[in-house]
């Protein structure tokens, strides 16, 4: 059993409050990643499981075994660190051996678990290679590969793929899944990239500021945020936000912003507060859309400054709505810079949250 149970901890360096309060939950065998901006307190949670920072306050278990006060070498985890941090002077067989040689690890057992986490990373041609001579990406499987041969109850990750170019972090994302899969064990993944987190979490903890913001799938927190910190950090491009106000009632109820007009069906009407009360609107650049679309939906009026070609796509930064908003439309479309968008995005698809406390409110799904 390798669950992983924060309870009520806290962090404090100084009076500066790195991790506040925090309750999490990590099942046996998932693959948990904390994701948030830098200094939201993703790294120092981590690092409190492994027991390179002291616990301020609050309960950490692995298991049902309290660690709060047991050294890290005892904990049975293992942690992959944003450096690769191997020894140069080593060949990759010896990087790979060295923490079983500390634990003195029969030389038999040792040999065995090298060359099962050389096979499983594809690293059995570089034994004998030492880190310089190979390249980045192979240099992190080698990190990995330390902390497989371990055979941990918990792996740690820290930011693994910073280090690499585009190309090496989409192919390493993909190993370190299917070695997830391989091994059937608790995955605590820590990155500030929200690409990373929707492709690799089983589910995702949102940080803010040292604070939990919210825990779910990736489609949970894509399609029902809690909050609008959580709604405009998951999904890339970010999700456009506009201030909007009721205006009107029972049918002719609807909400409007410089530049957009949001039908509001009369069994929303009284829910959200009546006529006169404002809000925020959020809506994804990739629910915009250009052309006849079907049922009740939000109108954008906004002209493209930038258009950005991706093939199948383009990406549009407009003028609009009362700010700048990102729609991403099909390439067929050929919009161009200076021209007059009329965008649309189903009702279903829109978010609102209320302005003062930033919490999402309860808003469709709504048909025609």
């Amino acid at each position: 059993m390798a669950t992983v149970t924060f309870e009520n901890v806290t962090k404090r360096f100084g009076d500066v409050v790195a991790v506040d309060d925090l309750n999490l939950d990590i099942r046996d065998a998932e693959f948990m990643v904390l994701v948030g901006p830098s200094g939201c307190g993703k790294t120092t949670s981590l690092r409190m499981v492994a027991g390179l920072e002291e616990i301020t306050s609050g309960t950490l278990r692995i298991g049902e075994k309290i660690i709060n006060d047991v050294p890290p070498k005892d904990r049975d985890i293992a942690m992959v660190f944003q450096s690769y941090a191997l020894y140069p002077h080593m060949s990759i067989r010896d990087n790979l051996a060295f923490g079983l040689k500390l634990r003195h690890v029969p030389k038999v057992q040792i040999e065995a678990r090298v060359k099962e986490a050389a096979a499983i990373l594809d690293l059995t041609r570089y034994l004998d290679r030492k880190p310089r001579e190979l390249s980045g990406g192979q240099r992190q499987r080698v990190a990995l590969g330390r902390a497989i041969v371990r055979e941990p109850a918990v792996f740690l990750m820290d930011e693994p793929l910073s280090n690499l170019d585009a190309k090496l972090r989409v192919e390493t994302r993909a190993n370190i899944l299917r070695l997830h899969q391989r091994l059937n064990t608790t995955f605590v993944y820590v990155t500030h990239d929200q690409i990373e987190a929707m492709t690799m979490g089983s589910r995702i903890a949102v940080m803010n500021e040292g604070r939990l913001q919210q825990v779910g799938t990736p489609q949970e927190l894509y399609d029902r945020p809690i909050n609008r910190f959580v709604a405009g950090f998951i999904g890339s491009p970010a999700m456009n936000f506009t201030q909007v106000e009721i205006t009107g009632s029972g049918e002719n109820a609807q909400l409007t912003g410089p530049n957009i007009t949001i039908p509001l069906p009369p069994q929303f009407g009284e829910s959200l507060g009546g006529s006169g009360r404002s809000l925020i609107a959020g809506y994804r650049p990739e629910h915009l859309m250009l052309g006849a679309v079907g049922g009740i939906t939000a109108v954008v009026n906004a002209k493209a400054e930038v258009v950005e070609y991706l093939g199948n796509e383009e990406l549009i930064h407009a003028s609009g709505a009362g700010r700048d908003i990102v729609a991403i439309v099909d390439s067929a479309f050929r919009v161009r810079p200076g021209d007059m968008l009329e965008l649309r995005v189903p009702l279903e698809k829109v978010q609102l949250f209320d302005p003062d406390t930033n919490f999402s409110l309860p808003f469709g799904p709504v048909t025609a």
